[in-house]
């Protein structure tokens, strides 16, 4: 019996010599949701508008405003009204903010590629931002756009939500191709099926 008692009482002493410390948690930068392999979709009348993919969804809360911040990489794909797949957007980073009085915006930032895939358009830049109430894209810094006509970059750039028809507003150093093949034919790659094989 006193060796039992002995044994834990060693125990005790053993763990409580052990034990530290609790760490302060700071709530601020705890998030209040995580989610792994995010993936959204937007409908309309049952027809696919946009999805958007993430590996990593953090979001918190504070007093004015509630944010979702997505570190490793964020994924959005537009759709056609005819259901083709017309715009891919990737990032780095994004962040999605939500004030209390009803604003919200979204960021993507750190290696920012908008491909229109019906157009053949690429651009790129570091910081692009959603205006979702006015469905536009839009951003203030340096861009580099490639099309089937040219390419072009300069500072500033403004496109509907899709990026059917971007501009940029300080080119510089752009050039374009002036004479083009009339008999050229333009193949969407993402969404072309392609003739039916002979059997």
């Amino acid at each position: 019996m006193i060796a039992t008692a002995a044994a834990v009482a060693f125990v005790v002493f053993s763990c409580k010599g052990k034990l530290g410390e609790a760490q302060v948690l700071n709530l601020d930068e705890t998030p209040v949701q995580v989610v792994e392999n995010m993936f959204i979709s937007q409908t309309e009348n049952s027809d696919l508008q946009m999805r958007a993919e993430a590996p990593l969804m953090e979001r918190y809360e504070r007093d004015t405003l509630s944010y979702e911040l997505f570190p490793k990489g964020f994924f959005v794909y537009g759709y056609t009204e005819e259901g083709l797949l017309e715009t891919h957007i990737v990032a780095d980073n994004a962040r999605h903010l939500k004030y209390k009085d009803g604003r919200e915006s979204w960021e993507a930032f750190g290696n920012v590629v908008v491909k229109n895939l019906i157009n053949q358009e690429t651009m790129e830049t570091d910081t692009l931002y959603w205006d979702q109430k006015n469905e536009k894209i839009y951003t203030h810094r340096y861009v580099k756009m490639y099309s089937p006509k040219g390419f072009m970059q300069g500072y500033g750039m403004e496109s509907d939500q899709r990026a059917r028809d971007s501009r940029i507003f300080n080119p510089f150093n752009s050039y374009g191709f002036v004479v083009q093949d009339t008999t050229e034919v333009v193949i969407d790659s993402a969404n072309f099926i392609g003739p039916l094989q002979k059997k």
